[in-house]
């Protein structure tokens, strides 16, 4: 099974940036999606910033313009450029990947263990 590994997370101050990295050693062939979700307390596990092979994005409204997802896909990783942060970012950020097959009517995913990311003075 794939297992993902994340980087980067950490407490920085309002305004600054952070990078989030992820990366899935055991996989060989390319993996359809990888990206980002978070959870906060008491809420619900969000997406924040997902790349396809094909280099499509998707990110939630709350972080455009502030985060960029970028991946090497021979390499099997994908990081989380995050910058302009704010308290409400405050999460645990997780590194998902989707292998998609069977013309896609088959997904697999796999989650990172999860990195804390906290943004306070």
């Amino acid at each position: 099974q794939v297992q993902l590994v994340e980087s980067g997370g950490g407490l920085v101050q309002p305004g600054g940036s952070l990078r989030l990295s992820c990366t899935a050693p055991g996989t060989k062939i390319a993996l359809r999606i990888m990206g980002w979700y978070r959870q906060a307390p008491g809420e619900q596990r969000e997406l924040v910033a997902a790349m396809s092979t094909n280099g499509r994005t998707d990110y939630a409204d709350s972080v455009k313009g502030r985060f960029t997802v970028s991946r090497d896909i021979a390499e099997h990783t994908v990081s989380l450029q995050m910058d302009s942060l704010t308290p409400e970012d405050t999460a645990v950020y997780y590194c998902h990947a989707a292998d998609v097959y069977a013309w896609g009517t088959h997904q697999d995913d796999y989650w990172g263990q999860g990195t804390q990311v906290t943004v306070s003075s």
